[in-house]
């Protein structure tokens, strides 16, 4: 059941990035009809920034899940066995560990910007906590997505299931 639910959180997050690469597309198209008509929609080109951020980040742990990732596996080709599921676990907990720093860090940026009321530049002034959120909820999916990789190559399951041979570098 739980492996159901990570799985259908990574694929919700996936379906919201694919949500904010359509939204890209759309803004960008309606700024240029907008300029070709003769007149100007302030914020476009700010929001599809903000929505190619949270696509970027929405992606990330689907795409790690689906193994689509490009691993170079220079080394990990190299070694079996034990070595091998070692290698992979010390790999998995590093990237587990850089992850988790990440939002963590980002989890902190939203708090600080939301408290200071920090806004964009821009005419439409948004406050920059919302584009923001997306960012950290993307990176705490890695997170977690890397986290349960690495639990589950602990207790056994197979190591090329993510970012497997198909997607590497050798």
């Amino acid at each position: 059941m739980i492996r159901r639910c990570l799985d259908g959180l990574y694929l919700g997050a996936g379906m919201l990035a694919a949500l904010f690469m359509v939204s890209i597309g759309i803004l960008i198209v309606t700024s240029v009809i907008a300029r070709l008509m003769g007149s100007y929609v302030p914020g476009l080109n700010q929001y599809a920034g903000y929505a190619m951020a949270a696509s970027s980040f929405f992606a990330l742990a689907y795409t790690f899940g689906a193994g689509g990732h490009i691993r170079v596996n220079l080394v990990l080709a190299r070694l079996q066995g034990r070595a091998r599921w070692l290698a992979e676990l010390w790999c998995l907990g590093a990237g587990s560990f850089l992850a988790c720093y990440l939002a963590w860090y980002l989890i902190k940026m939203v708090r600080v910007s939301h408290m200071l009321g920090d806004v964009s530049e821009g005419v439409d002034a948004t406050p920059l906590w919302i584009p923001q959120l997306g960012m950290a909820v993307g990176s705490t999916l890695f997170a977690i997505c890397l986290i349960d990789r690495l639990v589950s190559v602990a207790l056994g399951a197979p190591i090329d299931k993510a970012g497997g041979d198909a997607a590497a570098l050798e």
